[in-house]
């Protein structure tokens, strides 16, 4: 079921489901990669017609750029995959609720579809603070999915920042 912005706030049927913890399972992979690394465990995956075409995981400690979130790094792929910044038809799967940079990324992108795991009740850019993946007051809003694998994701964020206490 929608609400009045078309944003699903219900579960997706069956076989969406099973698609959505399909790539998410791919996006906590990334997570974890992310974590073995010392960086905050956030992956992020684009898919365009059944395929993954950009992937990404947290890194801007890695690469000194506080732009590399994993949304980021997986949209730049994308987009150089595609060979277009606008990725209309693709779906981005995030482990975390994108944050506002990223959140206005994926709305620059025309991201069809955001498919997130946890909340991030600091720092959330598409439900917990702002909402700008799918704000009216945008040229683009993006369907939002949310909760797909989020305890998965969210016992790896509270692991991780336990593990530096």
């Amino acid at each position: 079921m929608s609400n009045h912005n078309g944003v699903t706030t219900e579960p997706a049927s069956a076989a969406r489901r099973g698609q959505h913890e399909y790539w998410m399972r791919r996006a906590l992979e990334l997570a974890a990669e992310a974590a073995a690394s010392g960086e905050v465990p956030v992956g992020a995956v684009v898919v365009l017609g059944g395929e993954a075409i950009g992937e990404g995981r947290n890194s801007p400690i890695e690469l000194l750029d506080p732009t590399a979130h994993a949304e980021m790094l997986a949209l730049r792929q994308a987009a150089l995959a595609a060979g277009s910044y606008r990725l209309g038809e693709a779906v981005l799967y995030s482990t975390l609720e994108p944050c506002p940079m990223c959140a206005g990324a994926l709305v620059a992108a025309r991201i069809r579809t955001l498919v997130f795991g946890a909340r991030d009740l600091r720092f959330g850019g598409v439900r917990s603070k702002f909402q700008i993946a799918d704000s009216e007051l945008l040229n683009h809003r993006a369907e939002i999915v949310e909760g797909v694998c989020g305890a998965e994701a969210t016992t790896l964020l509270q692991k991780f920042f336990a593990e530096r206490r």
